[in-house]
């Protein structure tokens, strides 16, 4: 039987086999069956994937390529029918393999031995009853945990908060980074790793975390997955990621007595003034009284082993620290943006919900230091600088529908300026309109220059004259003018002078009052 990977396993049960893992050891940390691994082995190797010197598949040459994967079988087991007798046989601690005589004895069972091995396993995973203690050599392994540890001063939101310190601990000299903080989120998670790693001046070739969230983002007995933000880190800086599993402690022991030896040593009986205080003594803790001990196991100083055998055994660290803080799902709103910390995103407006790309799904936010970037599937939507507070807007008007991105493109000062490549006379309109109310008249400035689109630049000028001359320089009237092709229409012969409201007096009022003077005098 072979399991369908999804695509964060895939990339990296390939970056496992490119480094030299064996497949027992790849199904192992991955949580599969080697038969799974041996399948996916085959296929990649014959697309090229495990090449010496290959460039490493991104998702998209991944994506495409994962049509010709091994597929997973949809026929049911063969035992399936039998699964409620299968089940009172063995609660009665009847064996598989009388099982399996029984089936084809009483029922005509016609399938294998292997397909009733199978289907128990399945039925009824045996429980692991021995703990074999593991021995790392320098530079291989690091494993890593957090622990509460009470609570302290924090200066930064000036109250008491509770506390939890992080351990890293080296497999092999037992050398540990270890650090307070507040939180066990993401991005403290990933910063925290960071440091270490440049504490230690390196990166162990796997890492082996306890199944927080910050982590693992399902905790899954048989299928772990990653958190992604992680999982890219451990790309980035070439290291292999062996969650434990839930509810074994003894599978990190290293840094489950790390935890407790700074639990019991260090923070037991101390009073600190604030954390920043209490970091700054557990570094010096951890070189001087940790690392000068001798160890229960090793029986050899942490320090003196780290420095004389495992430092030099280390990864080198790139040239460039992950910035990749966390990985979040977001909703897109009919306003298309999506929300994060507070502060607003746009996105395409194909992504809203009921639009030609949503698929019902939430996107992806990648979350770096300095920057945000959007995800449909593999597909990059929007990218944006990262807020650097509550209730800022990034947002680009290419994500709206043009008729809705002219709103934002055309401010005041925009809309006169494309005025005035026009002509004087909507020049004249829409300086008139926005230097009563800007507010008020921008949407109708704005519709007024689209006009331009549907008409050309020398219908919306003439008709522009025209409603200046007649003294209603509005849109609607400009609007009405081009729907009755009156802009075609010459004005009148007095066009020459100046517009009609000027003229609204044109005659004096003595003339209409000098056939009564001259009345008055004959009388």
């Amino acid at each position: 039987m072979v399991e369908r990977l999804r695509m964060t396993f895939l990339r990296d049960l390939i970056h496992r086999l490119r480094s030299g893992e064996s497949q027992r050891q790849v199904a192992r940390d991955l949580g599969v069956a080697r038969n799974t691994v041996h399948k996916y082995a085959q296929w990649a190797a014959r697309l090229g994937f495990l090449a010496p010197g290959s460039p490493f598949p991104d998702d998209v040459t991944l994506s495409a390529a994962l049509g010709k994967a091994p597929k997973l079988p949809t026929e049911p087991s063969s035992v399936e029918p039998y699964r409620e007798f299968v089940r009172e046989l063995l609660a009665q601690g009847v064996e598989m393999m009388a099982i399996f005589a029984r089936l084809r004895d009483d029922y005509g069972y016609q399938g294998s031995y292997s397909s009733i091995r199978r289907f128990v396993t399945h039925l009824a995973p045996p429980e692991a009853k021995v703990v074999i203690r593991v021995h790392s050599a320098p530079g291989e392994e690091a494993q890593v945990d957090f622990g509460a540890v009470g609570e302290l001063y924090d200066p930064r939101a000036g109250r008491l908060r509770t506390a939890y310190v992080f351990v890293a601990t080296l497999g092999y000299s037992r050398h540990q980074y270890a650090e307070l903080v507040f939180d066990q989120k993401v991005p403290t998670w990933i910063a925290l790793h960071r440091r270490a790693f440049e504490a230690w001046g390196g990166v162990p070739r796997r890492l082996v975390p306890d199944n927080l969230k910050a982590a693992v983002a399902h905790i899954l007995i048989d299928e772990p997955v990653l958190g992604e933000a992680y999982r890219r880190m451990a790309l980035h800086y070439d290291f292999m990621v062996s969650p434990t599993r839930p509810g074994t402690p003894q599978h990190k022991g290293k840094t489950e007595n790390g935890v407790y030896y700074v639990q019991r040593n260090f923070m037991a009986g101390q009073d600190f003034a604030d954390i920043d205080v209490a970091n700054r003594r557990l570094a010096v803790w951890t070189r001087e009284v940790a690392g000068a001990r001798l160890h229960g196991t090793t029986h050899q100083p942490p320090w003196r082993l780290f420095v004389e055998q495992e430092r030099a055994a280390l990864l080198p660290l790139p040239a460039q620290p992950f910035t990749l803080c966390e990985v979040r799902l977001v909703k897109v709103h009919p306003d298309c943006h999506v929300t994060l910390d507070g502060s607003f995103y746009s996105v395409p407006y194909a992504y809203v919900p009921g639009g030609p790309l949503d698929k019902g799904r939430p996107l992806e936010a990648y979350v770096s230091e300095r920057v945000v970037e959007i995800y449909a599937g593999l597909e990059l939507v929007a990218t944006h600088p990262r807020a650097r507070g509550a209730g800022e807007w990034h947002t680009r008007s290419e994500h709206y529908p043009r008729e809705k991105a002219l709103y934002l493109e055309r401010t005041p000062q925009r809309c006169r300026a494309l005025a005035a490549q026009i002509g004087p006379a909507t020049r004249q309109v829409v300086e008139s309109l926005l230097d009563q109310r800007p507010l008020d008249h921008l949407r109708g400035v704005q519709a007024l220059l689209r006009l331009q689109e549907s008409v050309g630049q020398f219908r919306l000028e003439a008709a522009c004259t025209r409603a200046l001359y007649f003294g209603d320089a509005t849109y609607r009237r400009v609007k009405q003018i081009l729907n009755a092709a009156l802009d075609r229409e010459p004005l009148p012969e007095s066009s020459s002078l100046t517009p009609r409201q000027e003229f609204a007096f044109a005659r004096s009022a003595a003339e209409f009052f000098q056939p009564l003077l001259e009345e008055e005098r004959s009388c």
